[in-house]
């Protein structure tokens, strides 16, 4: 039986057997290795095939390609014992049986306190200001070729490559560059160094080098580990047989961002200063590709997020009526205006024979798409339940209990149900947790339909109570959700029931269309440009003569 050994960018290893016939990996939830949350990695991303005893590597046309052994996979190809896959942000060690990796690529090894600060003739300690430019007449072989590489890596880096990708080419141009044998990348997240790159394993890096170049931005050399105090002693370096190494920071303009190390067993050639100073300046300039690289993929990130956003909109609106209902007896009109892209809130219009119209609004708590779920949810169930109902609190009761065995337990529900007929002017009526809605009388006062029960989906066996009130001809009803009252200035005042009700007023002789406009502009002219908080929302319904 074959393994696959895989290695997350955590250090976290975990093996599998391979089974079957094909294995695929990547972000989709259809792959049989699903890594939803590796931006690196396409949906289908790869597979692992197997005819007879082989198993092959397939790269499914992935965006940021699959790296077989440091080489981009361009097709099919046989897996052998110890191959190593690179694919977004995990490396994939094919045989675990024997190749196992069970160290960590990198190790940060404590010097004594008192060797942290010793440096030797054997160590060269600069920075980005005093780099040393290479000199074209001693060893001028070496100093061609380190002009070579930087120019090199001026126009190499000019392209465009995804992260993992440039990561590694990064790596390759700094350990040529140098004629290192070994060589790692790290990046700095959330204030630990991760490894994005690496060419051997097993490096154990003095904390104390490590601690000089992310805090000073210095860049280390050490020419000769065996005559160097800090180092000849060293366990690690000595069953390493390391000789000589160098460590430089990725330093942006405004930060460091890594480091590169490089180190090197050989006796013939140790590193130089110019080595130190060629290994810097191309440090410098891959930061700042990384950088902007970084900053590209977020920018890509937040189109493609603000286009989805964009379609969920679009979706969410069809789910909230075009045009209201006509219905003898009354004029009604509905508005919702999200302060995101997408809202919580949630209202419709539900008309029935004989003059009778059910309404409903609610308000999911919190904002943007988690709420336009749940609204979604909840307007799925309730065009269920309210098939003309017998009893509002039955369906009220129903539908609480039906949320709290769904809702996420810091969501909640605040919803108001009525029907309303319009020859008889009966207004019946379920609360759950809403603000209470105005019935503006023709005389210009203002009665607020209290009575009601707590928020749905939080206690899933309460038991809810309908209400009754009469509406006159010439009354207006307004169910509006809190965006509308709680619209504040930029003095930070709200809106408040009280100017809700002074704007209904003075429209109540209009149409219900031109209500919600009148009640729209009031709420714009008392903000006076402030920005939106919360989805605004609410339903007009005037009787009129029959």
């Amino acid at each position: 039986m074959r393994e696959l050994q895989i290695l997350s960018p955590d250090g976290k290893s975990r093996t599998i057997q391979l089974e079957g016939d094909r294995i695929t990996l990547g972000r989709s939830s259809a792959a049989e290795l699903s890594f939803a949350d590796d931006n690196g990695l396409s949906r289908q991303h790869l597979a692992f095939e197997r005819e007879g005893d082989t198993w092959f590597l397939h790269d499914l046309n992935s965006k940021n390609g699959t790296i077989l052994n440091g080489a981009k996979v361009a097709e099919r190809t046989a897996l052998k014992s110890g191959d190593r896959v690179m694919a977004g942000h995990l490396i994939l060690v094919y045989d675990g049986a024997t190749a196992r990796v069970t160290k960590p690529v990198v190790i940060f090894d404590p010097l004594e306190e008192e060797a942290e600060e010793h440096t030797s003739s054997s160590t060269v300690i600069t920075n980005l200001e005093g780099v040393i430019k290479p000199d074209l007449t001693e060893n001028s072989g070496i100093a061609a070729a380190q002009v070579s590489a930087l120019v090199r890596a001026g126009n190499e880096l000019a392209s465009h490559r995804p992260l993992p990708e440039l990561f590694r080419f990064i790596l390759d141009l700094a350990i040529q560059a140098v004629k290192a044998d070994r060589g790692v990348l790290l990046t700095v997240e959330d204030g630990e160094l991760v490894v994005r790159a690496n060419k051997g394993e097993g490096f154990r890096i003095s904390s104390a080098v490590r601690d000089r170049v992310l805090n000073s931005g210095a860049s280390v050399l050490v020419r000769d580990t065996s005559i160097d105090d800090a180092f000849k002693e060293r366990r690690s370096i000595v069953e390493q047989n390391i000789r000589t190494l160098m460590a430089v920071p990725l330093q942006t303009r405004d930060q460091i961002i890594g480091i590169i190390y490089v180190d090197s067993p050989s006796l013939l050639r140790e590193f130089t200063k110019d080595d130190l100073s060629v290994l810097t300046v191309m440090a410098n300039v891959a930061a700042i590709r990384i950088e902007q690289t970084r900053y590209a993929e977020i920018e890509q990130a937040r189109q493609l997020l603000a286009r989805d956003l964009e379609q969920a909109a679009e979706i969410q609106k069809r789910f909230l009526p075009g045009v209201a209902p006509a219905v003898k007896g009354l004029e009604l009109a509905g508005h919702n205006a999200a302060c995101r892209t997408v809202g919580g809130d949630y209202y419709d219009f539900f008309p029935y024979e004989g003059g009778r119209v059910a309404m409903v609004l609610g308000d999911v708590s919190g904002k943007g798409m988690p709420a336009s779920l749940l609204m979604m949810g909840l307007q799925a169930r309730v065009e269920v339940l309210i098939q003309e109902p017998k009893d509002l609190a039955e369906v009220m009761t129903k539908l609480n209990r039906i949320t709290s065995a769904n809702c996420p337990s810091n969501r909640f529900i605040s919803l108001f149900f009525c029907i309303l007929d319009g020859e008889t002017g009966e207004l019946t009526f379920c609360n759950a947790g809403h603000n209470p809605p105005q019935i503006i009388r023709t005389d210009g006062s203002c009665e607020q339909l209290k009575g009601g029960g707590p928020v749905i989906g939080i206690l899933p066996s309460i038991q809810y109570q309908e209400y009754k009130v009469h509406m006159e001809v010439g009354d207006t009803l307004c169910i509006y959700s809190d965006g509308v009252t709680e619209a504040a200035d930029p003095d930070s005042e709200e809106f408040e029931t009280e100017r809700l009700a002074e704007a209904i007023a003075k429209s109540r002789h209009l149409s219900a269309e031109q209500i919600v406009k009148d009640v729209n502009k009031a709420v714009a002219d008392f903000t006076r440009g402030a920005p939106q908080s919360d989805d605004i929302t609410l339903i007009i319904a005037r009787r009129v003569p029959v």
